[in-house]
């Protein structure tokens, strides 16, 4: 698995970095300071796993994720942080982390939380996914679905959706549905306000949860 790091302290990534590199199915491809440059990094490594501190010198964690997963929604997101807060917690879920684990977690938990990522599996520090569930329990049905129904949306926008979950660029929608990247960049915009969502991930998964698949239509 294809790993990048992000985190301001230099000794901590140098550490996690050869401790993670002495596993055999893991490969550290590149480490951040920052938030300006984990996004540029992560645009040119596309790594398939970020282990990302949550403060950053010019910003938080939560701000690159949300960026680097509106190009890269395949990426899965990390946090290893010290703070143990529910908000920074809450943030980074609603900003589409994988999970969100504390720097005091033991190595051998580390790596076992590594393996389940691969299989799909979230992580998150056991004595933190408590608050995740109370506070799941406490949403009212209706929050927990879409805003709004795809039926919202117009044939062309339902068209690009469906792209979306493909993890397609906006050049690559656009060759595909033979419209400009422009084009695609305001349908895109159209789709995230219409059903209420943060991003180019959320898009995806809103595809994906409710059926939303590719015809031979979605390519002309």
């Amino acid at each position: 698995m294809k790993i990048m790091l992000v985190d301001d302290h230099v000794l901590f990534r140098e550490g996690l970095s050869s401790l993670l590199s002495a596993q055999p199915n893991l490969t550290i491809v590149g480490a951040a300071k920052s938030v300006n440059e984990a996004i540029q990094m992560a645009r040119k490594l596309k790594p398939e796993l970020i282990l990302m501190d949550f403060s950053l010198p010019d910003g938080t964690g939560a701000d690159a994720a949300q960026s680097i997963l509106a190009e890269l929604p395949n990426t899965k997101i990390i946090f290893l942080t010290v703070h143990d807060d529910d908000n920074r917690l809450f943030t980074a879920i609603r900003n589409g982390a994988k999970g969100y684990l504390l720097k005091n977690t033991p190595v051998d938990k580390l790596l076992t939380f590594l393996q389940g990522i691969e299989r799909g599996e979230a992580a998150i520090t056991p004595t933190m996914t408590s608050r995740v569930l109370e506070q799941f329990a406490k949403l009212e049905p209706k929050q927990t679905q879409p805003h709004l129904e795809s039926s919202d949306l117009t044939a062309r926008e339902l068209q690009v959706l469906r792209q979306l979950d493909t993890g397609a660029t906006n050049q690559e929608i656009a060759e595909r549905l033979f419209i400009s990247e422009r084009t695609v960049k305001n349908h895109v915009s159209r789709i995230l306000s219409k059903l209420n969502l943060k991003n180019r991930y959320e898009a995806a998964n809103y595809a994906r949860n409710n059926g939303i698949t590719r015809t031979s239509f979605d390519y002309r």
